[in-house]
């Protein structure tokens, strides 16, 4: 029987909604127009609740590029977190945002999550993934 990861990305187990709020660095996969994955270091956000991670970034950054260039369907996503055999994958369709108030959102969770406000930065807008899929165990 093969073991199984899988978390309910609207309402995962404790120990994996928790290791979601430590501070860890994460990374970002994205997909250039050729198909094959770019991968970067990134900070991320998770509200399980809204099933939303959230990524703020520079908007001439090649991953806002990547997701943009995806369309109005969102781009097939995935970020992911390691510690030692805790690990966390949240997979989903990705949209970048430039409302103010979706930033400033994004901009609170990520000051919460890393214990510090980000950089003023006007250039700023946020990948928001709607996260369809969940995996790990923290």
């Amino acid at each position: 029987m093969a073991t199984t990861y899988a978390q309910n990305p609207g309402d995962p187990d404790v120990p994996y909604r928790n290791f979601w709020r430590e501070r860890h660095l994460c990374t970002l996969t994205t997909l250039r127009p050729d198909g094959t994955p770019h991968v970067v270091p990134v900070a991320v956000t998770y509200d399980p609740a809204a099933r939303l991670a959230r990524v703020v970034a520079n908007k001439s950054s090649a991953k806002v590029r990547h997701v943009r260039a995806a369309g109005a369907e969102g781009a097939p996503v995935a970020v992911c977190q390691v510690d030692g055999r805790r690990w966390a994958t949240l997979e989903g369709r990705a949209h970048v945002r430039t409302e103010p108030e979706r930033i400033a959102e994004a901009e609170r969770r990520y000051a919460e999550r890393y214990e510090r406000a980000p950089r003023p930065n006007p250039s700023r807008v946020v990948i928001e993934i709607e996260v369809t899929r969940a995996l790990g165990r923290g």
